[in-house]
């Protein structure tokens, strides 16, 4: 690895490859580093029935479509071998198990501690992903519970939770989609919905929702969520009597303002209904092998998956961090150079267009803005 790339890439996921394919593709040198032993390694650890929330043809990354004979919404298993393929294409050869320990800007480079030895590259592009660190919720009690606890990170089939009576903790698209596995197998499970959550079908009326989304982005939030709103009523209707409340602002301008994504919706909230998947409020304590909920009822359960999302892990490495970062730890600007200068973060976003889609758009643009500074930079006397 050479010591003083021009562009050092810490990540190799479908963000990382792709900002090493574009740099490629700008005449730029790069070097890509990541702390896993493959490439598309939060890919291969997700569970086994996860496909992609998003259609083919809005999560290619630039320069290689989906083939066409890959389904609409593609599995685990056939997005792992796209990023192989991908890498493979663009001949990325990333270093491997190599943790990136510490990054800090120093006049007109930066400085990087890594395991593999420091490295001073003139740009760092971040695309570790924003789900970098679990976050687990610190329950009263949970060090007693004597059944079986993980994260969501670590949950791969239902295999370990038969004969469990089970509480997935959270509703977003992982919690939403590993209650409904459980279910599917015939476990006794319950989900815990805490707050107001927008319900979205994947498709709706026969048409992805994210083409829906692709459609309406030029659009203010506010719009959206005017045009959306009626549609979702009539599809979802009421599911108060079920537990789950709808939100008082539109999914659009939640995800803006609090960075809160609706529950995507593929045949849990059918299981809700069915009585196969229980809703339960807030958890209160979790005691030896029950849990007591906020509204004061106490249930056995031998399994607990806590769905509660993830934290980047960015201020545990990048030096200053915290003045280019929001209050949820991630970073201000997104597939632009910040405040930090020669310092940039691709796929740190998830909006309604889709994540992988967002990361197509966010590659180009970077490679883009570091060739055209390292050419300014090579022509100033």
């Amino acid at each position: 690895m050479n010591p003083t790339p021009e562009v050092l890439v810490i990540g190799a996921g479908p963000a990382g490859l792709a900002v090493a394919a574009c740099l490629f593709r700008q005449g730029v040198g790069h070097d890509v580093v990541s702390r896993d032993d493959s490439v598309a390694a939060s890919w291969r650890r997700h569970y086994e029935r996860l496909h992609l929330h998003t259609i083919k043809r809005h999560s290619a990354l630039p320069g290689m479509p989906w083939p066409a004979s890959a389904p609409r919404y593609p599995s685990r298993q056939q997005v792992v071998d796209y990023l192989e393929r991908y890498a493979a294409a663009h001949h990325i050869q990333p270093r491997l198990g190599v943790e990136v320990r510490r990054v800090r800007r120093v006049q007109q480079h930066f400085e990087v501690d890594t395991s593999a030895g420091p490295l001073q590259p003139r740009c760092v592009v971040v695309a570790t992903g924003y789900n970098g660190v679990p976050r687990a919720p610190s329950f009263t009690g949970m060090e007693s519970f004597t059944g079986l606890a993980l994260h969501s990170r670590d949950y791969r089939d239902a295999a370990p939770f038969k004969g469990r009576r089970t509480l997935v903790v959270g509703c977003g698209n992982s919690g939403a989609e590993i209650a409904l596995d459980l279910a599917e197998q015939g476990v006794d499970v319950a989900m815990v919905v805490r707050s107001p959550v927008h319900v979205v079908p994947r498709d709706l009326f026969g048409r992805p929702s994210q083409a829906t989304s692709v459609m309406l982005a030029p659009l203010p939030a506010r719009w959206r969520d005017a045009i959306v709103g009626p549609i979702l009523r009539a599809a979802v209707g009421d599911l108060s009597a079920y537990g789950i409340q709808r939100p008082a602002i539109g999914p659009n301008q939640m995800i803006e303002q609090q960075g809160r994504i609706p529950m995507l919706d593929i045949g849990t909230v059918a299981m809700v209904k069915a009585g196969r998947i229980q809703v339960r409020p807030a958890v209160q304590q979790v005691l030896a092998g029950s849990v007591r909920f906020v509204d004061g009822r106490v249930e056995p359960y031998e399994g607990v998956v806590l769905a509660t999302g993830y934290d980047t892990g960015l201020g545990g490495f990048i030096e200053a961090f915290e003045t280019i970062a929001d209050h949820r730890g991630r970073p201000h600007r997104f597939g632009q150079e910040t405040a930090i200068a020669g310092l940039y973060f691709v796929g740190f976003r998830n909006p309604s267009t889709g994540a992988l889609r967002e990361m197509a758009l966010e590659a180009p643009r970077v490679a883009a803005s570091i060739a055209a500074g390292m050419k300014a930079g090579q022509s100033r006397p």
